[in-house]
């Protein structure tokens, strides 16, 4: 057993190349057979120590699992299962999280379980709990997983900073989200940010991702970490590392800069698959460099333009599409675009909401919106969908109601033209000191008349712990624009939470505010 353990140890330390080599070393030596069949001869007459830590350091050597020898572990490992210690079950636990799925394995994986319920209450070692929380995984009963959690919230106070990452990461395995703990580790986590390797930089965010938790202080802890140390980042960790933000909504303005700043210096590390993860970051968190704004897109539209002989057709129109949130439009990528739909070479589903399609409708509505030559209409024709709102807009039509003393004073659930609905709309005149009714304003021309337009968005539309609207949001708030309306974009969870005066009082300085009527436009319709 001394000896298997020790050459773990020493083989999981080296690389991926030197473990294959030294494997076959291993394995062809003349020793490790007879020590095989040591093992083999002596497995019922082992301590429980001795039998549970051979049988993992065999498994992680890479013996194959369905030897005689490691079968034979784990059938004796299933008949001394009752005399196993907590510490012994924590390491079968991790040994059986890295087997295939067999009859024994199955077998010895149940009665496992079955212990740790009868044990879970003198379990005191977080470093156990948090391993069997990680090996149970997300099969183990909801019953189990929050006795595992009480368990550990018991243990929470001594946490230390590596036991807090394990935990962490434990929980993520699982797939449950206790708050205590996180919040307790995160806090941990944030305290020691300088100590982490890049590899557990991505595996937190991973791990929020999957538990769907979000802790803004959290993410700018580590962001701020990454950009303040970025210039010892290589470009590719820092683009996972914006994926990885990207994917829960966090919008690391700082980072965002820098990286733009070292696509512009160096464009060449912008492989293909590169360039696609780095136009979703940008057009799904709606961010446009502070500096060199120009320069930057024109790199990603020249990167783009070299992939094109080697871009399949989804690829091609994600890019374009990316770029088209932005506003800016790749003239020779959209050519192609254009081509290949009209030889039906796109390969469309015939349902209009199925991704490709809706992307390719929204390409075409940004040609035609952000194009240079288009003009507000004079007139923006329109139809009203319903008179009915759905439940979370109620509270605002009630308010709105309140304030302007007659539903004729607004419309709701608008539909135009491009596929874009308003939840309310409202008109003004000309001076914006007086609302005016619905049905007088018809005939009027659109300069002789203000058009607000009330777009109740869910929190997951914004970046997180931020107003700033993304990609999609912040694409049909311009497009509306174009099309003659103020827009006024409202959050509507924080919404539904004031109180009904706050409510109103909140809609009035919204509708006669001077800032509701300025719209500085983050994007490049300029460059067009």
């Amino acid at each position: 057993t001394n000896a298997l353990t020790m050459a773990w140890r020493l083989f999981k330390t080296l690389s991926e190349e030197q473990q294959r080599y030294e494997k076959q070393l291993i394995f062809e030596h003349p020793v490790f057979a007879k020590l095989c069949q040591e093992l083999l001869r002596g497995a019922r007459g082992m301590t429980r120590g001795d039998l549970v830590f051979s049988l993992h350091a065999l498994v992680h050597l890479g013996v194959p699992q369905n030897t005689l020898l490691v079968q034979t572990l784990v059938r004796v490992c299933q008949e001394k299962l009752n005399q196993l210690d907590n510490r012994c079950i924590s390491v079968l636990a991790t040994t059986l999280a890295g087997m295939d799925k067999d009859k024994n394995v199955s077998a010895l994986q149940a009665g496992l379980q079955l212990l740790v319920e009868q044990r879970i209450s003198s379990i005191k070692d977080i470093f156990v709990l948090q391993n069997l929380m990680k090996c149970l995984g997300k099969g183990a009963p909801l019953f189990l997983k929050r006795k595992l959690e009480m368990a550990a919230v018991r243990e929470i106070d001594g946490l230390t900073f590596p036991n807090a990452l394990r935990m962490f990461l434990a929980l993520a395995a699982m797939n449950y989200c206790s708050l205590p703990i996180l919040n307790a580790c995160s806090k941990k986590i944030q305290e020691n940010v300088h100590d982490l390797p890049f590899r557990q930089l991505i595996l937190i965010l991973e791990a929020c991702h999957t538990l769907l938790y979000r802790n803004v202080k959290l993410f700018s802890a580590l962001a701020d970490y990454v950009n303040s140390t970025a210039y010892l980042w290589d470009k590719r960790q820092i683009i996972l590392f914006l994926s990885a933000c990207e994917t829960l909504g966090f919008q690391p303005t700082e980072l965002l800069d820098f990286f733009a700043e070292k696509v512009i210096e160096d464009p060449d590390f912008l492989n293909l698959k590169n360039l696609l993860i780095a136009l979703r970051v940008y057009s799904r968190l709606n961010h446009v460099p502070r500096v060199q704004k120009h320069l930057f897109f024109e790199t990603l539209h020249s990167c783009l333009n070299k992939c094109l002989p080697q871009i399949s057709n989804t690829e091609l129109l994600k890019a374009v599409y990316a770029l088209g949130i932005l506003g800016y439009l790749p003239h020779r990528a959209l050519d192609e675009l254009l081509q290949k739909d009209s030889k039906d070479e796109l390969l469309l589903s015939d349902d209009p909401k199925e991704q490709n399609t809706v992307m390719l409708r929204c390409v075409k509505t940004c040609m035609e919106l952000d194009s240079p030559s288009f003009t507000k209409p004079a007139f923006v024709p329109t139809e009203n969908l319903s008179s009915l709102v759905s439940l979370n807009l109620r509270k605002a039509q009630e308010a709105l109601i309140e304030l302007l003393g007659d539903e004729n004073m607004f419309r709701q659930n608008v539909r135009l033209s491009y596929g874009y609905r308003i939840d309310f709309e409202i008109r003004m005149d000309s001076d914006r000191k007086k609302v005016l009714p619905i049905v007088a304003t018809d005939d009027h021309p659109d300069s002789q008349v203000q058009r607000l337009a009330f777009l109740f968005a869910p929190m997951s539309a914004f970046c997180l712990g931020t107003t700033h609207p993304q990609g999609k949001l912040a694409m049909k708030k311009r497009h509306l624009s174009k099309l003659g309306y103020h827009v006024i974009l409202i959050q509507n969870k924080k919404f539904q939470e004031m109180r009904n005066e706050d409510a109103v009082e909140f809609l009035k300085r919204k509708i006669y505010s001077e800032d509701a009527f300025s719209f500085p436009e983050a994007t490049l319709q300029d460059n067009n």
